[in-house]
């Protein structure tokens, strides 16, 4: 797991129509359950932690969630040993693979839809985040560091016919090799390595075979998004604009 450090086994399990996507906790007593909710998000420091009214609590679902989107699992039992979804290689790559190895079933029920019928925006501290209307799902992202190596970055990408497997479900999560000690002081970062994610150090990119797409941060951040809007918990008719915005922006964008 990226933040804990810890082994953990995930298992994605079919459901029935109408279940939507649980996380349930195997390690613990009873087998608690957690919504996919934006309601039940109850942190979003460096990743989207899911928690219910007894304190049990599920983080980095994100990644998980944005493949699960972009293969159009509506229903899934997510049965974890631990607190933490395991990182695989830091995308979403790997969980797509698993699904199409594992195949999808058509259910005999309506599939619901959230649509976008007026702008709904949220902006803090030089961020924003909004959706608008648009006949189909689309996102276009924006971002900007003060590091020569991950310059202004813009995308916009209309997410049918499988261009999210193709285009944004290999980008993988990054950092920055002066922020690592601090952030596993405060317990973070535990299991990262160049294995599954980007470190940037300085001007230079330290992964052995460099990146994935020459604009891997900001696909990433695509992937991101996609991942904690289907916490809304049906697929998104609309179009997404995220403008250096975050885990706790796109949350919040849903609460609104």
């Amino acid at each position: 797991a990226l933040h804990s450090g810890k082994k953990v086994s995930l298992t994605l399990k079919p459901a029935k129509a109408n279940t939507g996507i649980v996380f349930r906790r195997s390690d613990l007593p009873r087998m608690p359950e957690i919504k996919a909710s934006w309601e039940c998000v109850v942190g979003t420091r460096m990743c989207t932690t899911l928690g219910n009214d007894d304190g049990v609590i599920i983080s980095t679902v994100e990644h998980l969630m944005a493949a699960l989107s972009g293969c159009h699992v509506d229903n899934a039992i997510v049965e974890v040993d631990g607190s933490e979804v395991p990182v695989m290689d830091g995308s979403a790559q790997p969980f797509v693979f698993l699904i199409e190895c594992a195949g999808v079933k058509e259910l005999d029920e309506s599939r619901s839809i959230i649509e976008v019928l007026k702008p709904v925006k949220i902006e803090a501290e030089g961020s924003l985040a909004e959706l608008l209307p648009s006949n189909s799902f689309s996102v276009g992202f924006q971002i900007e560091f003060d590091n020569s190596a991950i310059p202004l970055q813009e995308i916009f990408i209309t997410l049918v016919n499988g261009t999210f497997k193709k285009e944004i479900a290999r980008a993988r999560t990054f950092g920055f090799a002066h922020e690592v000690e601090a952030l596993r002081a405060a317990g973070l970062a535990l299991g990262g390595s160049l294995d599954n994610a980007v470190v940037v150090d300085g001007d230079k990119v330290l992964n052995a075979g460099g990146l994935r797409y020459e604009d891997e941060f900001v696909r990433h951040k695509v992937l991101d998004a996609v991942g904690d809007l289907y916490l809304s918990g049906a697929p998104i008719r609309g179009h997404y604009r995220g403008v250096r915005a975050g885990h706790e922006l796109t949350n919040k964008l849903l609460q609104t």
